[in-house]
């Protein structure tokens, strides 16, 4: 058998010692903390939202007021050859 390593030994030895101790409100902190992030990513969510869909409305209305689809009139003539 091989001997453990020194990773192994020191976890071990830090799994030996006693637990530190932890504040009683530590799972209240941890909730109000967890609703605060959730609160601001779904707030975050909503105006990304919002901000796609006013682009969208925004490039719809350029779009009907430019029509780019439409090929301009040409501004000349062609020539008539045979004549």
């Amino acid at each position: 058998m091989s001997r453990p390593g020194r990773k192994e030994e020191e976890v071990r030895r830090m799994l030996d010692a006693p637990h530190p101790l932890v504040p009683a409100d530590l799972h209240i902190r941890a909730a109000r903390r967890g609703a605060r992030l959730r609160r601001r990513r779904r707030a975050l969510h909503h105006v990304g939202c919002v901000l796609l869909l006013v682009a969208a409305i925004a490039f719809a209305m350029w779009a009907v007021a430019v029509e780019p689809w439409v090929v301009p009139p040409s501004e000349t003539t062609p020539e008539i050859d045979g004549w």
